[in-house]
């Protein structure tokens, strides 16, 4: 039992294609996904500290660096099937434990169990960092999303995927850190020319509206 088994599955991050099953002008793995994410959670980070915020960099940087590591397990699940119901959802969240802690105490020695515990289980809580971690995760997709967006992707979902992104954002909005992406780094975005745009935008306004009537 050693650390080898863990150090392949970063291998197999490279190879698992997010967002399956849909056409795309630009492929995307896991593993960059996860870099991206990091990258993203540093930006929230920094802006969090200007604000006042203390930030656990160590804990950060685990959480978003590992937090799919599991998809080596199950892979990424096709969007619509991933949020079909909850019911399902909490199904293959079981599963991914599951798999996580057979892996974890055959794989890990036990000098490092715990530490892989903290590592590779949901990093998605009430703690700043995991809150930084939620919204960097879901500011990597709109980006991705907006990517094919821009270059005319016919594919519904990535739209479906933006606004999603958008609204579980906003969710976040007591973080100093999502007021300054919307201020500043959401319009700079939005300010590309793009074929449908001003459909694209109408149908976000439209979903932003929805949200407060809901609220």
């Amino acid at each position: 039992m050693g650390l080898n088994e863990y150090l392949l599955g970063l291998n197999n991050l490279e190879k698992i294609i997010r967002a399956p099953g849909f056409f795309k002008h630009t492929e995307h793995t896991v593993a960059a996904h996860s870099f991206r994410v990091a990258s993203i959670a540093q930006v929230l980070g920094d802006i969090e500290e200007a604000n006042g915020q203390a930030i656990d960099w160590k804990l950060l940087y685990e959480k978003s660096l590992n937090h799919d590591y599991t998809e080596r397990f199950i892979g990424d699940i096709k969007t619509p099937v991933k949020y079909a119901n909850k019911e399902l959802r909490g199904m293959l969240h079981t599963v991914e434990e599951k798999m996580t802690d057979e892996f974890i105490n055959q794989e890990i020695p036990t000098e490092f169990q715990e530490i892989y515990r903290r590592r590779l289980f949901e990093g998605k809580d009430d703690t700043i960092e995991g809150e930084l971690l939620a919204i960097a995760d879901k500011v990597d997709l709109l980006y991705e999303s907006f990517d094919e967006i821009s270059k005319n992707n016919p594919e519904k979902v990535y739209r479906e995927m933006f606004i999603e992104s958008i609204l579980t954002i906003k969710e976040f909005d007591h973080r100093p850190s999502v007021n300054y992406f919307f201020d500043f780094i959401f319009p700079e975005l939005l300010n590309q020319e793009f074929f449908g745009k001003e459909e694209f935008l109408a149908d976000i306004s439209a979903a932003l509206q929805r949200k407060k009537r809901t609220n």
